[in-house]
């Protein structure tokens, strides 16, 4: 049988990748990563309010780079064999869009206008529209924010559109419609020219736009116009109906496959979230926890609809039929801040450095920027061999995971991070141990919740650079939840699980469970629960809600 190979584009908060995969037996052939030029700048977006956008541009220039560079990788032949491609992209990520469904940053007057750009998932700018959601909601005839845990964030669609509108004037008055990043990414690539004919994911409807089949579609336009009326129209102008990413929205359009460099009867897969997809390419099942570990982290799990029932899922993200796996309830939740909040410690250490060292007349430059970019490199591990050197419960410090606000459980940007029991003896290795158990602590409180809500977990799975690459964070993570972690195979899963949904979508494979099945790339290790550490943890766990329910009474 003539070979046959599928591309996933996985698009990250910093970087996009792309895998070429054989469809018969899940090896990755070729693979390449490529950075957002003008994200990597900082262009765009302002930290000190919590602005995060992202330029479209960005997305088509890596998305053209990173197939050509995977293709030349590949061996010679492999672009005539490619039957499918497929998207994940982070979310909630909008951008309001013209008639034609081109992001209004494409369009002449808002080249460099923040708010005509993609609104990126961290982007917490509208804190105040998800309150007023949530007020709205939950006194309003119907509750929207049912099947999303209750509770609505500022990281999402409805809230971060509203905020915008309010803002910018401009894009207020130009704006015809709204789109997910990768609902625009499918669209792209196959041509479409009209917001109407755009087909729209079901797991980023679901989980971030309030749509939901009990109440036909999205919020209605009673609720919308009620929050803000300049919410009106918005709903008409944008869909009805959703559809599972294992379907397919066309084939490639003749302008992309000519700058790709594929054949136009290449099939474009529908797209969803990359950890939607990522728990897929994880080997995801019923009563599975995969935990997608990055800058943030999203938990996903799928559950049988009769074993869930009618029971509505206090403080997650949400719960949506066929958002994961279809046939399936997809559950999400997630932390705000994971490697994040390493990276912000590292960033502080590097005061000196990048402040002091390369202000130096002792040094010439290139030996600097050598001395400075090493010294760098080494940090988080020499942060590590020192920190996993001091016993679990030794000294009094103690942190909380809250740097960028609470994903889950029960949503709430306005939190800030904290450290407790620092003395002069503390040094910086004991901090960043104290960090490690943080996001450990705050993964706990997302499977205690989930197990209060009558959700089993029977294992967990790993996935992502800090799954494969950092021991000691693993298995402070197996301690804390006493569970044993399975970490997947590939530092590419996201990626791998869209060459499935690519896989089928193309034919393939009957269902994403058979392609699964013969994608999959096992598991790399497993971590397993040391006794002495849990006894230790489930103590220094309550002092971490102690923590966490005093930083919440300071922003009531």
């Amino acid at each position: 049988m003539e070979k046959q190979f599928v591309i996933g584009l996985d698009y990250g908060s910093d970087s996009a990748r792309a895998v070429i995969v054989n469809v018969r037996t899940g090896e990755i052939v070729a693979t390449s990563v490529q950075y957002y030029p003008r994200w990597r700048k900082g262009l765009y977006c302002d930290p000190a309010t919590n602005r995060y956008r992202q330029h479209p541009s960005d997305y088509i220039e890596v998305l053209e780079a990173s197939v050509k560079e995977a293709l030349a990788q590949a061996p010679a032949g492999t672009a005539e064999q490619v039957i499918g491609i497929a998207f994940d992209t982070t979310g909630s990520t909008p951008a309001f869009t013209d008639a034609a469904g081109v992001p209004l940053a494409l369009t002449p007057g808002f080249e460099e206008n923040p708010n005509a750009m993609f609104i990126l998932w961290k982007d917490h700018t509208a804190v105040r529209e998800a309150a007023e959601i949530n007020e709205r909601s939950h006194s309003f005839a119907t509750d929207y924010t049912a099947y999303e845990g209750g509770i609505y964030s500022s990281e999402w669609f409805w809230a971060k559109a509203l905020h915008v509108l309010r803002e910018d004037v401009q894009v207020r008055a130009r704006a015809f419609s709204i789109i997910e990043h990768c609902d625009w990414m499918a669209a792209l690539l196959t041509g479409v020219n009209s917001s109407a004919d755009i087909i729209r994911s079901r797991c980023a409807a679901g989980h971030k736009a309030m749509w939901h089949e009990r109440w036909d579609g999205l919020p209605s336009e009673e609720f919308l116009t009620s929050l803000d009326p300049l919410l009106a129209g918005f709903r008409a102008r944008l869909f009805e109906n959703t559809a599972t990413a294992e379907k397919p929205v066309g084939k490639l359009c003749p302008e992309w496959a000519e700058r790709l460099g594929l054949s136009t009867d290449v099939v474009v897969a529908g797209s969803a979230f990359d950890c939607h997809m990522g728990a897929v390419g994880a080997g995801v099942k019923p009563h599975t926890f995969v935990r997608v570990i990055g800058t943030s982290t999203c938990d996903i799990m799928i559950a049988d609809s009769k074993e869930i029932g009618n029971n509505l899922i206090r403080g997650i993200c949400g719960q949506v039929d066929g958002s994961v796996m279809p046939g399936y309830i997809g559950l999400e939740a997630g932390q705000s801040a994971f490697g994040d909040i390493y990276a912000w410690f590292k960033r502080v250490l590097e005061f000196p450095l990048r402040e002091i060292v390369a202000k130096s007349d002792l040094l010439d430059d290139a030996t600097k920027e050598r001395l400075i970019a090493e010294t760098c490199d080494r940090m988080i591990p020499a942060l590590t061999t020192e920190a996993e050197k001091i016993p679990a419960g030794a000294g009094c410090l103690l942190a909380t995971d809250l740097m960028n606000g609470r994903r889950t459980p029960d949503a709430n940007q306005l939190l800030t991070g904290m450290i407790s029991g620092i003395t002069l003896g503390t040094t910086a290795p004991m901090i960043f141990r104290a960090l490690v158990e943080a996001t450990a602590f705050g993964s706990r409180a997302i499977v205690e919740r989930f197990r209060a809500e009558h959700v089993r977990i029977d294992e967990v799975i790993g996935i992502g650079g800090i799954a494969l690459k950092s021991p000691f964070v693993m298995q402070t993570l197996s301690d804390v939840l006493n569970m044993p972690i399975k970490v997947c195979n590939t530092d590419q899963a996201c990626a791998l699980g869209a060459a499935m949904f690519a896989a089928t979508a193309a034919g393939a494979y009957a269902s994403v469970e058979e392609a699964q099945a013969a994608m999959n790339s096992g598991f790399a290790k497993e971590y397993h629960p040391r006794p002495e550490q849990v006894a230790v943890y489930d103590e220094l766990y309550q002092k971490y809600l102690a923590l966490v329910a005093f930083t919440e009474q300071q922003v009531r």
